[in-house]
């Protein structure tokens, strides 16, 4: 009893021990438009560019802004902005920086940032190239999202060989399609997912080819149509719904008639990070008829509370649906327990330990050069035959593990 006692002491001293931090922002470009807002966007509130929780004040007698945050734990990854992925901060010449970073309980109560530039604001600077292989095409910059009334640009890859062949092949969707091919497009770097593929084709590893269709985020729209559950905090959420039934009603069919498919399940895969890894588990739980596949990135669970497990235990998953989990064990204090909350909820639901991968990375970030990195694995696993791709049953940890 006098050990319980002890430990409980220390844990309230360790508690007590933790302070706010609070950001202060002491120069922005200065041609930054008046009356501007600036937000802090990162691992603490899933990457939401607009979040009002974490809005900076200005503190007009020290002409500076600050953002004073509650005491935390482990990492915060994060960057600032004005309100969107368009006006990112990034360096002198108007290039994409690292993720700022924050150690809770070791760095200082107080952090002066400044901030170079703004992306839309960087002036007469050479534009980024396009990056995309000449097997990505833009099917529309304008399809049609009925379910929503609103359009979308889609994005397709078609594997090397696909014009002098007759194969059909499996496709995988993928969201945020803006950062899936081209630098150009991308608002934090591009996952490359067009390049890994033409490297396994040229290496002999492409598992026999692959279309991957992406489908870009709409902007203010993102947070509403990737979650079909509202987040009492932001306020957004909702759509998801009806997003999931534009990609199953409406694009999946205009693809499997345009384009040469193996259109059944098994074959068909959704993936996603951040957001987008939320919004492909619900896909797979609503429509397990339909997808098969499942890769899910960084997912940012914490946005449907616990709505999402309510659901995963009313809508029974199918057994056969692989599904690859992979995030970094310090993007947030509650990442990795999601995450394993999750993959927990679809073992005891039935799917197997053999048709289950979960990989909490110690390096890993909420970026894209990690999804770009980890993009490869997760394909191979998803869509290799299933004595090539499974792993052991060690590949499942539980969330009593973490």
């Amino acid at each position: 009893m006098k050990k319980l006692f002890s430990r409980l002491l220390t844990r309230l001293g360790r508690k007590s021990r933790r302070q706010p931090v609070t950001f202060r922002l002491t120069s922005v470009p200065v041609n930054t438009p008046a009356g501007a807002t600036i937000y802090l966007t990162g691992s603490c509130n899933g990457w939401t560019t607009d979040d009002p929780a974490y809005a900076f004040s200005y503190d007009a007698a020290a002409q500076s802004y600050y953002l004073t945050l509650p005491p935390g734990r482990g990492i915060l990854d994060y960057k600032l902005c004005r309100g969107s992925w368009p006006t990112i901060e990034t360096d002198a010449d108007n290039r994409a920086i690292p993720n700022r970073r924050y150690l809770f309980g070791h760095d200082p109560r107080e952090v002066e940032l400044q901030v170079l530039n703004w992306e839309d604001q960087g002036g007469c600077i050479p534009p980024r190239q396009h990056s995309a292989s000449p097997n990505v095409r833009i099917i529309s910059p304008a399809f049609a999202l009925p379910q929503l009334r609103r359009t979308r640009r889609v994005w397709v890859y078609l594997p090397p060989g696909y014009a002098e062949s007759t194969a059909h092949y499996p496709v995988l969707y993928l969201q945020d399609g803006q950062n899936v091919f081209d630098q150009y497009t991308s608002f934090a770097g591009e996952w490359g997912v067009d390049e890994t593929l033409d490297e396994l084709a040229a290496s002999g590893q492409d598992l026999g080819g692959c279309l991957v269709v992406a489908v870009d985020n709409g902007s203010k729209h993102r947070l509403d149509e990737y979650s079909p559950w509202r987040n009492r905090r932001t306020g957004r959420g909702g759509e998801g719904e009806q997003y999931v039934d534009f990609l199953v009603h409406t694009l999946k069919p205009y693809i499997d008639h345009h384009y040469r498919t193996q259109p059944g399940r098994a074959t068909t895969g959704i993936a996603g990070s951040s957001m987008g890894g939320l919004l492909a588990t619900y896909a797979a739980l609503r429509y397990p008829a339909v997808f098969g596949r499942v890769g899910v990135f960084s997912p940012a669970y914490w946005f449907a509370g616990s709505a999402l497990l309510a659901y995963a235990a009313q809508q029974a998953p199918r057994p056969d649906t692989r599904w690859y989990f992979v995030c970094g064990t310090e993007e947030s204090p509650t990442m990795v327990k999601a995450m394993a909350a999750v993959c927990d909820a679809l073992h005891a639901a039935g799917v197997p330990a053999s048709n289950l991968a979960f990989h909490p990375l110690p390096d890993g970030q909420h970026a894209e050069w990690f999804w770009r990195r980890e993009f490869g694995p997760a394909y191979r696993w998803l869509f290799g035959k299933s004595n090539e791709s499974n792993e052991s049953n060690d590949n499942i940890t539980t969330l009593t593990d973490y």
